[in-house]
C-alpha cells in the first residue's frame, strides 16, 4: 500500500514516495485514492506516511500543531510529533472499528525526517514511528543511514554502501529513483506520481 525511502548521508537527507493507497469506505468495500506521502512540516522537518490513507491527514493536522508551536529542531519537532501521532492514531482505530476487526489496512506508518542545526556532530536525523502488531498504538525511535517501508534490504544495502563511500549526493539520489521506480514496476501496491525530497541545512526542496 506504499514505498517510502529515507536516506541519510553526511550532506543531507533524501526523502522519497509513492502515492497509492487503500482504504475501506464504511460498507466495507476497498477503495483505492492517491494521496500525498510526503509532507513538509517546517523549514527543516518533512514526514513520509506509510500504509491507510488516514495517515496523510494526520500529518497534515501535525504540519498545523508544529507550525502553531513554532517547532523546527528535528529533535524537538520528534518530541512533539509521537505524542500528537499517538492520539490522532487513536482516534482513528477507534472510528475504523466501528465498521470493522481490526485489519492490515489500518496499518499507519510514519518517518519524520530533519536537521538539528545546533548540532555539529550529527545534525541530520531520521525517526520511525509505527503501529505495533499486537497492540495498535505508535511507538518510535531513531532509525540509522536508510530505511525502506516496506523493507527492501537489496536496495537499502546498495544505498548505505554508497554512503559508506562518500558517493556524491546525485548519484545517490539516483538510485533512490530508481528504486522507487524498480518497486512500481514490481508491485502493483506501488504507484505514480512519486514525491522526492532533499532536507539539508538550507531547508527542504
Amino acid at each position: 500500500m506504499s514505498q517510502l525511502i529515507a536516506c541519510k548521508t553526511n550532506s543531507g537527507i533524501i526523502l522519497a514516495a509513492d502515492s497509492k493507497a487503500v482504504s475501506v469506505d464504511e460498507s466495507g468495500s476497498l477503495v483505492d485514492e492517491k494521496i500525498e506521502r510526503l509532507v513538509q512540516l517546517s523549514d527543516h522537518t518533512a514526514i513520509l506516511t506509510g500504509g491507510a490513507a488516514a495517515g496523510a491527514h494526520m500529518c497534515q493536522r501535525l504540519k498545523r500543531f508544529i507550525a502553531d508551536e513554532g517547532l523546527d529542531d528535528i529533535k524537538e519537532v520528534y518530541r512533539a510529533a509521537l505524542p500528537f501521532l499517538a492520539s490522532e492514531y487513536e482516534q482513528f482505530m477507534r472510528k475504523a472499528c466501528q465498521f470493522q476487526p481490526l485489519d492490515p489496512l489500518h496499518q499507519i506508518n510514519f518517518i519524520l525526517a530533519g536537521v538539528s542545526p545546533a548540532d555539529p556532530i550529527e545534525p541530520f536525523r531520521l525517526y520511525l514511528l509505527w503501529t505495533r502488531k499486537k497492540l495498535p498504538l505508535l511507538d518510535g525511535e531513531e532509525i540509522g543511514t536508510v530505511f525502506t517501508l516496506p523493507r527492501v534490504i537489496r536496495l537499502e544495502y546498495h544505498i548505505s554502501r554508497l554512503v559508506s563511500e562518500n558517493a556524491a549526493f546525485d548519484r545517490i539520489m539516483t538510485v533512490v529513483r530508481e528504486g522507487l521506480q524498480e518497486q512500481a514496476a514490481m508491485q502493483e501496491e506501488v504507484e505514480e506520481p512519486f514525491s522526492y525530497a532533499i532536507l539539508d541545512r538550507n531547508g527542504m526542496k
